[in-house]
């Protein structure tokens, strides 16, 4: 079972309507219950750092474990985890635009704002270039145009298999074991991004 995370904010329902369309079976969780019965987790997220932190270490009256101890447990079982934008750079250890929040650090490093003369943000199509074999890219071609609204981006990693340059190079995909991240958005990306999609659904342990 696939669990889309729901933390309050983000772009849930985009994420929910691309799964639709490519005929993955989904739930939407907001608790940590939901995501220890789930084989793969999908955390989407638009918004600032700092209320994503805040809501993964929030733990409700009913659940007395925080999403973000489920997430990483989840994690920490090999399980499937894929982080979409802002889900994405909460997979490292912290960020420029919330210096005193946490991120999950999964991946080293820190998540940095976009200076002048760069457009900010970095909104619309840019393309995404392979550094590595890409299990997320696969059938996907070389250089392929997505959609992106970033005023952060993710550093270069040993993790990275995928990057983008505006003004600078960044990380736009990451894997590192069953853990993967996109900076783009694929639920906005047309036929390429429902493939990182089914590409990610298709994924075995």
């Amino acid at each position: 079972m696939i669990a889309v995370v729901d933390y309050g904010a983000g772009n849930l329902r985009s994420v929910a309507n691309a799964l639709t369309t490519i005929g993955a079976r989904y739930t939407v969780v907001s608790s940590a219950a939901g995501i220890e019965d789930a084989s793969k987790v999908i955390l989407p997220g638009v918004g600032h750092f700092g209320q994503i932190a805040r809501e993964l270490d929030a733990v409700s009256m009913r659940d007395a474990t925080s999403l973000r101890t489920a997430i990483l447990q989840h994690i920490s079982a090999d399980k499937m985890f894929l982080g979409v934008c802002l889900g994405m750079q909460v997979l490292f250890a912290s960020s420029e635009e919330a210096t005193a929040s946490v991120g999950l650090g999964v991946l080293p490093g820190v998540v940095a704002k976009f200076a002048a003369p760069q457009r900010v943000p970095h909104m619309g199509w840019n393309a995404v270039s392979r550094t590595r074999d890409s299990r997320l890219l696969h059938n996907v071609g070389d250089d392929e145009n997505f959609y992106f609204a970033n005023s952060y981006f993710c550093p270069v990693t040993a993790a990275t298999t995928a990057t983008t340059t505006h003004g600078l190079e960044f990380s736009s995909v990451v894997e590192t074991g069953n853990v993967f991240g996109v900076q783009f958005h694929p639920e906005k990306s047309g036929q390429s991004g429902l493939q990182v999609l089914k590409n990610f659904v298709g994924l075995e342990c």
